[in-house]
């Protein structure tokens, strides 16, 4: 069998809006409980750059292993970025817990245009599809929401297996489920996470959406994987 084996976020699907998913997230929790507020997504932002299972990707976190423990981990670090933007103590811990909610709103996530034709001619030249990525723990109530669910074989959460992308356990763990494969290939739009983690790992691994110089191959979208994994 062949299988190809992709990211989520950013090279599937993507959550709308016009900051990165979770400034827009913490946004949109303070328009909704203070409208009006004027607050620089720029205050935010800081905050968001660290505390995330996927910023110490070298640790393994089965500790997160339920959703309310992998949201409460997160929590302090928003809990700060609303007391930077004028909160005061017990408002900030409120709104830290309405993140959640936010940000797993179906209707501000997406897939891009090219996914599911994608998707659907890969399928027809006999490859399979599994999901490999750093998400949060509610992941495949998204991918039922965008219909992308029936395209999948499996899906493989860090926030389940408790390994962040590029940990080598992270896809170790792909591999041993797949023991009679005759191809495989990484696809994801991050250099590090996905493509030199996978090539650590000894699997070839395609480099979309976001270029970086030297990393080849790479797809500006998703309608040149087919020639790439013929080849």
């Amino acid at each position: 069998m062949k299988w190809l084996v992709w990211d989520f976020d950013g090279t599937l699907a993507y959550r709308v809006g016009e900051w990165p998913a979770w400034t827009q997230a913490l946004l949109e929790v303070l328009d909704r409980q203070t409208p009006g507020h004027g607050v620089d997504p720029e205050l935010l932002s800081p905050f968001l750059r660290t505390g995330f299972p996927w910023h110490s990707p070298e640790a393994h976190h089965p500790h997160l292993a339920s959703a309310d423990a992998w949201w409460g981990a997160l929590e302090p670090s928003f809990a700060d970025a609303f007391r930077e933007a004028g909160a005061d103590e017990v408002s900030a811990e409120k709104l830290a817990k309405a993140v959640r909610r936010a940000y797993l709103h179906p209707d501000r996530w997406r897939l891009y245009e090219d996914a599911l034709p994608a998707l659907e001619g890969l399928s027809s030249r006999g490859w399979r599809h599994l999901l490999l990525t750093n998400h949060v723990p509610e992941l495949e109530e998204i991918v039922r929401h965008l219909g992308l669910d029936r395209h999948l074989h499996g899906i493989y959460n860090s926030a389940e297996t408790g390994y962040e992308k590029p940990h080598p356990e992270a896809f170790r763990a792909v591999l041993e489920d797949l023991p009679d494969s005759n191809a495989v290939w990484i696809i994801g739009d991050n250099a590090d996470a996905d493509v030199a983690g996978a090539k650590a790992a000894g699997i070839p691994a395609i480099l979309v959406r976001r270029r970086r110089e030297g990393v080849e191959p790479y797809c500006e979208n998703l309608t040149g994987i087919a020639e790439i994994v013929r080849g």
